[in-house]
């Protein structure tokens, strides 16, 4: 089928079987370039659908690209020459801000709007619960919708996030921090039963997160952390329940001091005084030193432990008559 021309009044008649070759090359070059160009501000000016800030890794914009395309924006080998034009995208968070974008808008904030970070921390031993309260009120989130994301996107009810210093930039949603945080601590983890195990099981790994967050909860430094998992091993090899206040320091206890009535009256799966065996789930999240421990404890006998009022430290014995002598020395 042959592309008709674009003609003005006066070239009617130019475009003849008698027009030089050379005329009708150029009139074919000139109608494509602006049919070309006709097409390329029709796809620049396409509403593009964006969260208002975006991740951007750094690498080349080919890499660029691909990330963009896995999270769900609708990018083209098109968009990847329109960068090289434009600049390279900054690596890092962009502000892409509230206000409807059409594709080329989108692709030169990519370039231009870097977006402007705020510090949070997540300690070992923080629960999700207080962790994500903390984290909506410095990000001014609104903290109900925060944790209705994290219950929708965590494979697991605690224990999924590193403990860390992330920079988030102001004006993220609640859905898209939850699924960067919930995505970087997935990353790590990753990385480290890769070294540690050749690979990674995400339930495998998380049995081990289980004990780490007793050893977290329980351990007075990361020296004693193999130490700590020794005595947990021990125990649940003889039967015995765990009995850690710990564990009981889960959710909104997470800083709350252990009573007796609490021991008591708590009936969550958390009790270990009440029930054998580890907790059915994390306690809090874990930093990486934990969970080393949980996988190679220290080679103890000890069953007991008690925390040292002077030094801060735990005392640790093999069996139960030197363990209360100890307690009754610091009374």
């Amino acid at each position: 089928m042959e592309i008709p021309f674009f003609k003005t009044k006066n070239e009617t008649n130019i475009s003849t079987p008698n027009t030089p070759k050379i005329y009708r090359i150029f009139f074919f070059i000139r109608n494509f370039f602006l049919f070309f160009m006709i097409a390329l501000l029709n796809y620049l000016n396409q509403p593009l659908q964006s969260n208002s800030v975006v991740y951007i890794p750094q690498g080349s914009i080919s890499k660029i690209i691909t990330h963009l395309n896995q999270n769900n924006y609708e990018m083209s080998e098109m968009d990847k020459y329109i960068l090289f034009l434009l600049g390279k995208p900054q690596s890092g968070w962009i502000n892409i801000g509230t206000k409807p974008l059409n594709r080329a808008e989108f692709l030169h904030k990519l370039t231009r709007a870097k977006a402007a970070l705020v510090n949070i921390t997540l300690i070992p031993g923080e629960t999700s619960l207080i962790f994500l309260e903390q984290v909506a009120k410095i990000l001014n989130l609104n903290k109900d919708t925060l944790w209705t994301e994290f219950k929708k996107q965590a494979p697991f009810e605690e224990g999924v996030f590193i403990p860390e210093t992330y920079k988030i930039p102001k004006g993220i949603t609640e859905n898209l921090l939850i699924y960067f945080l919930l995505k970087h601590s997935e990353n790590i983890y990753r990385q480290s039963a890769k070294k540690i195990f050749g690979e990674y099981n995400a339930k495998k790994w998380h049995q081990y997160v289980i004990t780490a967050s007793v050893i977290q909860k329980e351990a007075a430094n990361e020296e004693e952390m193999p130490i700590v998992a020794s005595v947990i091993y021990n125990r649940l090899k003889k039967n015995m329940k765990l009995q850690m206040d710990g564990t009981l320091n889960y959710g909104i206890y997470s800083h709350i001091k252990i009573t007796p009535q609490r021991i008591r009256e708590d009936e969550s799966f958390y009790n270990t005084y009440k029930f054998e065996g580890l907790p059915k789930e994390a306690v809090c999240n874990v930093s990486l030193n934990a969970i080393r421990a949980a996988i190679f404890p220290a080679k103890t006998e000890y069953l007991y432990f008690v925390r040292d009022k002077n030094t801060g430290l735990h005392v640790f014995t093999t069996n139960l008559e030197a363990h209360n002598q100890i307690i009754e020395k610091q009374k």
